[in-house]
């Protein structure tokens, strides 16, 4: 579930291994670049931490923020 943190939404996913947790990264990357909103993120071996918030607008949670996240979560 994602929550609100300092301004952005946030989730962290897991999985079973570091190649699952990147080949999710790279289905993101792809999603991201069409929607032309690009994630705040981190990963450490199987764990991916996603941060969300529009910088045009001042670093706050925005409907494409929402957006964003729920395309990552179909995936």
């Amino acid at each position: 579930m994602w929550y609100e943190e300092e301004n952005k939404l946030v989730k962290i996913f897991t999985f079973k291994n570091f190649t699952e947790a990147f080949g999710f990264m790279t289905k993101v990357a792809i999603v991201a670049e069409k929607m032309d909103h690009h994630p705040e993120w981190s990963n450490v071996y199987n764990k991916v931490t996603i941060k969300l918030s529009t910088h045009d607008a001042g670093d706050v949670i925005t409907d494409k923020d929402r957006a964003l996240a729920d395309a990552i979560d179909e995936l």
